[in-house]
């Protein structure tokens, strides 16, 4: 445990990798500062997203503010402008080449039938005719058709094919296609750079933003939300800068060029092909729009699907001791059903996109195959002019069709940005003074000098509490839920800042030191255990950095965990999974005492620390516990009232106020509040009983 020392990366929310110094909250001896203190942290418990469906969080459809958060994730961009710049110039080139190759090959096609005509017409005219005169004895010889389509041809009568041209055209047209691939590689090579290098920034500022928010944050955000921004909402916005940006890129590089060179060749079919845009694009919106709908009917649906199932696992005994496992059947099923209905609908109208866009474009290739043979035969047009038309047909709503999807990615993409940036915006922790004062070789007074506190403005919660605690003292803190023993040590640690007044710590200001000094004079055990996934041994080396073999295992001893230890097939190498599903509820408490244990902090925290503990282990570790608590300063909150009677003094809380105080003889001779909560114990039981 280390006093309050931070965590290296933890798991789930870990503790936040802001910078050391940096005033991150990190982890006590064992608890994940996400989860907040356990009880009555707050107006909003934090929890993991509660519910089951807190991993299965998507990010937002569309963004609330497209512009200001397009402007502000440009923003991000800014520091790769060069590298983007030289992008764009790698992309224009390499969809210059692609766009250029079409013409190259109508070339070599009309080389191959000019040269195939012409060897035809030699068998028909005298040596030495030229065309001219080749059109005009086809026309005496009312071939005028014919001589029309020759008109629109560079032929030499008699000569055949130029396979040496044709050789050196095809040639070229290699040339140029391994020039757009290289430069197009080239472009997409920097701009993965570009995306990973921005997205590593936005990580590292959101990873620092989560170690200066405060705990009022997480107790007030589902941990699963939070946890969605961090995760699913920053890959989507790395996806599509590193996919959707340069495909939008060279989409309407191609466009412009594609259009280009199609006026080039031929107005009237240039504008035939401009007037299938419209109606492919009304039409891929209508299906889009009808699909987008389903498709959220599919999430909803995956989701309650997902949460019935992890609902039912969770409660695999009790579902099976009840005998409802024929009703969890049914209900999965009937789940089922209607995720495979939404999901059925959902394919199957995003899956009409393609064909209809191929219907269209198959009417467009029609419509320019006739038209363009036509003008072959006419001689206004060549053959190759026509087959580099159709080309660039194709390649005319191929991008259309990639920008009207990635549109829609964006959509999403944006909304992911807002959520990130919405977390980027939230108000963070009291920075930590200019010139801290540091805490060196604590003994352990604490001082609360009129101290004031509320979660909700409009609430009062603690009020005027003054308490001296004098080094080594045990104090025990009572009361009933919602009395503000937990918000007490809250306060103690900062991870909630109080309204007014003073804690004093060795007669210093906790808010005239640095977190990270504070906290490495405490150590905590809670109640709700947190382990993460790795051998007992590191666990409980969590405590302490460098740690000796020696040391972790009379921290063991100590806390009555090395004789279960022991039993485990690898003992202290056993590894354990994230949940710790292999020990039961007590030895987990247990691993987080012997924690506290090899920290050997100067004041302890406990709470509730042994409630998951049989009996006869509880007076153990309680024995323990005195001798490791005596000599420092501890605080001790309790339901349980027996266990703190060998404290020194008693804190009696109730609505936010110490209402009695003294050792539990005292309190329970002074007939008062706290004699009415130990008698509701022990007395009230004891009469249903009866």
């Amino acid at each position: 445990m280390s006093g309050m020392r931070q965590a290296p990366g933890g798991p789930g929310m870990g503790s936040t990798g802001g910078p050391a110094g940096s005033g991150t909250p990190g982890m006590s001896a064992g608890v994940p500062m996400g989860g907040g203190m356990g009880r009555g942290r707050g107006p909003m418990q934090g929890g993991f997203g509660g519910g089951p469906m807190h991993g299965m969080i998507m990010p937002a459809a569309k963004p609330r503010d497209f512009r200001g958060s397009v402007r502000r994730l440009a923003g991000e961009l800014r520091p790769e402008a060069t590298k983007i710049g030289l992008v764009s110039v790698l992309a224009i080139i390499g969809v210059a080449a692609q766009v250029v190759a079409p013409r190259i090959m109508a070339t070599a096609t009309n080389l191959l039938f000019d040269g195939l005509v012409g060897k035809l017409l030699g068998n028909y005219m005298p040596a030495g005719t030229t065309q001219a005169q080749a059109e005009h004895i086809l026309r005496a010889h009312n071939q005028g058709q014919v001589a029309d389509m020759l008109s629109g041809m560079h032929v030499t009568p008699g000569v055949g094919v130029d396979f040496t041209a044709v050789g050196h055209t095809l040639l070229l047209l290699a040339g140029v296609y391994l020039l757009s691939a290289v430069f197009q590689w080239g472009s997409f090579y920097l701009m993965a750079g570009v995306s990973q290098r921005t997205v590593y920034r936005l990580r590292r500022d959101v990873d620092r933003k989560l170690g200066r928010l405060p705990l009022k944050y997480f107790d007030s955000h589902a941990h699963g939300d939070t946890l969605s921004r961090v995760t699913n909402d920053i890959d989507n916005i790395a996806t599509t800068l590193q996919q959707s940006l340069t495909q939008i890129l060279t989409s309407v590089f191609t466009i412009v060029g594609v259009l280009i060179m199609m006026f080039s060749i031929s107005w009237v079919l240039a504008l035939i092909s401009l007037v299938v845009l419209p109606v492919a694009a009304t039409t891929t919106m209508f299906i889009a729009k009808q699909s987008q709908k389903q498709f959220a009917a599919q999430w909803e649906r995956t989701g309650a699907l997902t949460g019935r199932v992890e609902e039912t696992h969770t409660g695999h005994a009790i579902v099976k001791a009840f005998g409802h496992s024929q009703d969890a059947i049914r209900q999965f099923d009937a789940e089922n059903e209607s995720l495979y209905q939404a999901s059925f609908r959902a394919q199957f109208i995003s899956g009409v996109i393609q064909p209809t866009m191929n219907f269209l474009s198959n009417l467009n290739y029609v419509a320019i195959a006739v038209i363009g043979g036509v003008q072959v035969a006419s001689g206004t047009m060549s053959l190759g002019g026509v087959q580099a038309f159709i080309q660039y047909s194709r390649q005319f709503t191929m991008p259309i069709t990639q920008v009207a999807s990635i549109m829609n990615v964006l959509q999403s993409t944006v909304a992911s940005a807002e959520r990130v940036f919405e977390l980027m915006d939230e108000p963070e922790i009291v920075p930590e003074p200019a010139r801290p004062v540091a805490l060196e070789n604590p003994v352990g007074r604490v001082v609360f000098d009129d101290v004031s506190f509320r979660y909700d403005p409009d609430v009062p919660l603690i009020q005027d509490l003054s308490e001296v605690v004098e080094p080594g003292e045990t104090v025990a803190i009572v009361g009933p839920t919602g009395a503000g023993k937990t918000t007490l040590v809250n306060l103690l640690m900062r991870f909630y800042e109080i309204d007014g007044g003073r804690i004093l710590v060795d007669g210093i200001d906790t808010r005239e030191m640095t977190r990270d000094n504070l906290r490495h004079t405490f150590g905590m055990v809670l109640q709700d255990t947190w382990l993460f996934g790795g051998t007992i041994r590191e666990n409980i080396a969590y405590g302490r950095e460098n740690a000796t073999e020696d040391q972790i295992v009379a921290a063991a001893q100590a806390a009555h965990v090395d004789h279960f230890v022991r039993t485990m097939p690898q003992g202290y190498d056993t590894v354990i999974g994230d949940d710790a599903a292999n020990l039961s509820q007590g030895e987990r408490q247990l691993l987080t005492i012997a924690r506290a244990f090899l920290a050997d902090p100067p004041i302890l925290i406990l709470d509730e620390a042994t409630s998951s503990v049989d009996t006869r282990t509880e007076i153990l570790v309680q024995k323990a516990m005195a001798r490791l608590m005596h000599g420092r300063t501890a605080f001790v909150i309790a339901h349980r009232l027996s266990t703190v009677r060998d404290a020194d003094s008693i804190l009696v809380m109730n609505h936010g106020r110490i209402v009695e105080q003294g050792t539990h003889e005292e309190l329970l001779a002074r007939g008062g509040f706290y004699a009415e909560l130990y008698s509701s114990q022990f007395v009230e039981p004891l009469a249903e009983a009866v």
